[in-house]
């Protein structure tokens, strides 16, 4: 039996009548557990190696308890709390951090982000879409899409409104972790899976995909997707799309470095380097021609917009003449940006 674990999570979820699991809740997930955590609970679980997701009984979380009460006290208190469930309870083990072939281990991986214990990217997520069912959101919790009209029906005889909140893969990250020192206006634009760093602000019109978020503090009023990395200190403007995109093998990462300004509809499609501004309404992609002035406005070269990728202290900007995209140091807009912080 292997010593060593990439995560451990005991949790609770939903499966659905034919016994497919739709979610799972882990209040503590653990990253590199000790060998003391594995040997305890190897032996109750029948665990011996790999990656793995072991349902376990109400009993095995009393004798779960026991086992890790002079190892992990807290574990041993969660543990013995699971022990008072009347859902199914699971323990998902991951040896390496590998493609994902469950439900359980998917949600794991989730946890891990939300819980701030590995930051965007930093996980294998390849095959995560499969193995997350697309489920009803519900008053009621989770419940299989192919199972709800006859929820529906049951709650109307009951004389009851069962609502349905949403109809996705992905839950909303507070349903299952409310990160500390944050503020989320509205939490049904944050996916768990997110990662929300400290001292982050989310405004009513913000977004967080999975895979994605913000090292904090800063300020998000636009969208932050897949694979996108926020630095400290900066701000998305309201309906700003950063464009940065996760699929199985061929991730993309866009990383937006410390004290940057995204004006609002604004979106990027390059890593931003620290003190970066980009107007309002300006989309910079890639392949966007880019026009390099010096400090009297003069012309030095035209170039491609991946070849200032991750450069500090930049403006890009749209000509009102011309409509050429151009880009230059400014310090002005950049004591500006440092201002808007101030202020927020």
């Amino acid at each position: 039996m292997s010593n060593s674990l990439f995560s451990l999570g005991f949790g609770v979820g939903t499966q659905n009548r034919q016994g497919a699991w739709l979610e799972v809740f882990y209040a503590q997930p653990l990253l590199n557990p000790s060998a003391e955590i594995i040997a305890a609970i190897a032996p109750i679980l029948g665990y011996s190696e790999g990656n793995q997701a072991i349902t376990f009984t109400v009993t095995q979380a009393l004798q779960l308890a026991d086992a890790l009460k002079g190892v992990d006290a807290a574990q041993a208190a969660l543990l013995s709390r699971l022990a008072e469930s009347h859902t199914p309870l699971v323990a998902t083990l991951l040896a390496e951090d590998a493609a994902l072939t469950s439900t359980p281990e998917a949600y794991l991986k989730l946890h891990l982000l939300s819980h701030r214990l590995v930051k965007p990217h930093g996980l294998n997520l390849a095959g995560v879409f499969p193995q997350l069912p697309n489920v009803a959101w519900t008053s009621q919790g989770a419940i299989d899409i192919n199972e709800l009209a006859e929820r529906q029906l049951e709650a109307r005889l009951r004389g009851e409104l069962l609502e349905v909140f949403s109809v996705d893969k992905f839950p909303k990250m507070t349903d299952y972790v409310v990160p500390s020192g944050v503020r989320i206006a509205d939490a049904a634009r944050i996916r768990l899976g997110a990662y929300v760093g400290e001292g982050t602000t989310v405004m009513h019109e913000g977004f967080v995909n999975f895979n994605a978020g913000t090292e904090g503090p800063g300020m998000i009023e636009g969208r932050v997707s897949a694979g996108v990395f926020v630095g400290k200190g900066s701000d998305l403007g309201g309906g700003c799309s950063t464009m940065g995109t996760l699929s199985g093998g061929g991730n993309i990462v866009i990383k937006v470095g410390e004290g940057c300004l995204i004006g609002a509809n604004a979106g990027i499609g390059i890593p931003l380097g620290d003190r970066n501004t980009v107007e309002s309404g300006l989309y910079v992609t890639a392949g966007t021609k880019v026009a390099l002035l010096d400090e009297q406005n003069n012309l030095v070269k035209v170039v491609k917009a991946r070849e200032l990728a991750g450069q500090p202290d930049l403006l890009f900007r749209r000509n009102s003449e011309t409509g050429a995209v151009e880009c230059k140091t400014h310090k002005s807009a950049i004591e500006l940006n440092a201002a808007l912080h101030a202020h927020n």
